[in-house]
């Protein structure tokens, strides 16, 4: 793609690369007035020789503690760590002669560390790596931090759920996905030390380093004894250079550049490996957790194993997952999985398969790579579900060359090789345009069907929920507002903002006012069918779309509010002081503000008790089951 900049910015670019270029084109032709007869080869050599030596030990003391210091700092967020993020990267705004006289004050020869090693400290090889390793430790733990803080923190957390311990998590995925960046902040500290000098002079004068060497001879030749030592200064320069930009093959940075859509459903074929579900494999909870001003504390024991989580943002679902899987701190809650409590287990042996929403994928693995890294991870099923999720031929594939709809079964088939008992999907279309989120939502679904897994499903979209769960909870605040039965939470919310969470229609509170009728208003009276509820009991009503019918002499009166097209039918929404019904309306043209008659069928009205009974009626269960 054709980058356009603007002409100041394109200016001022080019005026900096000019004057970074011209040094290097303005010693071109002092090469041939180099002063060649005069140059110490043997001294030179061996300065060479141990600022190559000096600048590699350094560089590999830098890396064996900077790339741990690196990744702590990235993932810490206390002020601690802030200030010692600042502390260490110091030594790149101080003058490398500062450097060198604090690094005396503390291993010089009358220092008591100085003392203690008999001044071997300083004037030595020794000294050379200490001041290298001073100034030029910055240059990788920058670089570490950065790129470790580029990695998602979930992969870490899938890795888990697979079964990876802390070390094999930071070693296998952390360290890997991060490693370009690093490996670039290497080269940038080692050619660092190698061309120190301003701390090396102050603690180590002798042996002589190349830099140090370069000095003395400016000082007793003059310019004419430069070039030949520069040349061999720039070499490495353009080598170590090289090497920090370098990409193996762009590996998994760059997509492929044509992608099948690889989206379609899976067709389930027989099978010994997905078993039949378990009577047993019920899950029963009560998680909960405070971070900072919000608190999160849910009890739910549903009893099938299909399962979904509906709530706004922020309302606590993703935490809830997390809770479940082990991956935050559950403060006295327990996690039942039919007879075993997984509350009392680390993440990494909880049997689960935890899906982000971006499926968690490592990006540094292949396909193949990625099913064989769960612990515990049975060959057989793997091979089972390489083929009966069609992935056979992405097997040298990494993440950015595959499909959305591929990622999702290379992810199910990562955590079905472990035999995972409990699923848990965290918003897992959210980002997929609808054509596409439907043909994944039906591959999820028929995959359902095939396994003994309990899969839980977090998501915002009612009707997702709906489609993928048998029970489903509502959450808001860090609360269960109800818990049920697809067809019991939809049909009966237990109040009015389950049934804004849900997007049901034409629905409201009101009082019975005589057998069979619910005063809404002044202007609204409902009439229905059933008449068993006492009268002066507050209800809650539902009044079916194909109930409200249009008609010039109908008892009722409305306003249309609007007039909209929802998934390809006309809808007219009347209001009828104040109170909002949507009723489906053919090709009779209907304007906004336009008067209309109409009357509600009482079969289609429907009413229940609403409020806090309902509430505690449905999540009773759950408070018995996790205490």
């Amino acid at each position: 793609m054709k980058t356009t900049v603007a002409r100041p910015l394109a200016a001022l670019a080019v005026l900096l690369a000019v004057y970074l270029c011209a040094p290097f084109i303005a010693s071109l032709p002092e090469i041939g007035h180099a002063d060649w007869a005069s140059v110490d080869w043997r001294t030179m050599g061996a300065a060479v020789g141990t600022s190559v030596a000096s600048a590699s030990v350094a560089a590999l003391l830098i890396l064996i503690g900077g790339v741990p210091l690196g990744y702590w700092l990235a993932r810490s967020s206390s002020r601690a760590m802030s200030l010692l993020g600042f502390v260490v990267q110091l030594p790149l705004a101080l003058p490398p002669l500062t450097s060198g006289v604090l690094l005396l004050f503390l291993f010089g020869p009358y220092s008591l560390i100085g003392r203690a090693a008999s001044g071997l400290l300083t004037d030595s090889f020794a000294g050379i790596v200490l001041a290298e390793t001073f100034v030029a430790a910055p240059f990788l733990i920058v670089a570490a931090r950065s790129a470790f803080a580029s990695v998602d923190p979930v992969l870490e957390d899938v890795a888990a759920t697979l079964g990876h311990h802390a070390a094999s998590r930071f070693f296998r995925v952390a360290l890997p996905a991060a490693w370009p960046g690093i490996r670039a902040g290497l080269a940038l500290a080692w050619l660092r030390a190698f061309g120190e000098f301003g701390a090396t002079v102050m603690v180590a004068y002798h042996p002589y380093s190349l830099p140090v060497y370069t000095y003395v001879v400016f000082g007793g030749q003059g310019l004419p004894a430069m070039m030949p030592l520069l040349l061999p200064t720039l070499a490495i320069a353009v080598v170590c250079a090289a090497l920090s930009v370098y990409r193996r093959g762009n590996r998994y940075e760059t997509a492929v550049s044509h992608i099948e859509n690889g989206d379609e459903p899976f067709v389930p074929v027989p099978n010994s490996i997905a078993t039949a579900p378990s009577r047993d494999l019920r899950l029963a909870m009560h998680v909960s957790r405070r971070l900072g001003p919000f608190s999160l504390d849910i009890a739910w024991a549903p009893s099938t194993r299909r399962l979904a989580i509906v709530g706004p943002s922020g309302s606590g679902k993703s935490l809830t997952l997390r809770l479940i899987a082990g991956l935050e701190d559950n403060e006295g809650g327990t996690v039942m999985l039919g007879a075993a409590d997984l509350s009392k287990l680390p993440p990494e042996r909880r049997q689960i398969g935890y899906m982000p929403q971006d499926y968690g994928l490592f990006p540094h693995m292949t396909v193949g790579e990625q099913l064989a890294f769960p612990v515990d991870g049975d060959p057989a099923a793997a091979r089972y579900w390489t083929g009966h999720l069609g992935l056979t031929g992405l097997l040298g594939r990494f993440p950015r060359q595959l499909s959305l709809g591929q990622r999702q079964r290379v992810a199910l088939a990562r955590a079905l090789t472990r035999h995972s008992h409990l699923l848990l999907f965290d918003e897992p279309f959210a980002a997929l345009d609808t054509p596409r989120r439907r043909r994944l939502q039906r591959s999820l679904r028929d995959l359902q069907r095939e396994i003994a897994a309990v899969t839980i499903v977090v998501t915002h979209d009612p009707d997702e929920a709906a489609l993928l769960a048998d029970e489903i909870l509502v959450i808001d605040q860090g609360r269960a507002l109800q818990a049920g039965t697809i067809e019991s939470v939809f049909g009966q919310p237990a109040n009015m903002r389950v049934a804004e969470l849900l997007g049901l229609r034409n629905m409201g509170t009101g009082v019975v006012s005589e057998p069979g009728s619910i005063r809404i208003n002044d202007r609204l009276v409902l009439e229905t069918a059933d008449r068993s509820t006492e009268v002066g009991t507050r209800v809650m009503w539902r009044v079916a779309s194909r109930a409200i019918r249009l008609s010039a002499r109908g008892p009722l009166e409305a306003v249309v509010d609007s007039v909209e097209l929802r998934d390809g039918e006309r809808f007219a929404r009347l209001n009828i002081g104040g109170v909002l019904l949507d009723v489906t309306v053919d090709d009779t043209l209907l304007r906004e503000r336009e008067v209309c008659r109409f009357f509600i069928d009482p079969a289609g009205v429907s009413a229940w008790t609403s409020g806090a009974g309902a509430r505690h009626e449905a999540l009773h269960d759950a408070a018995q089951c996790c205490p």
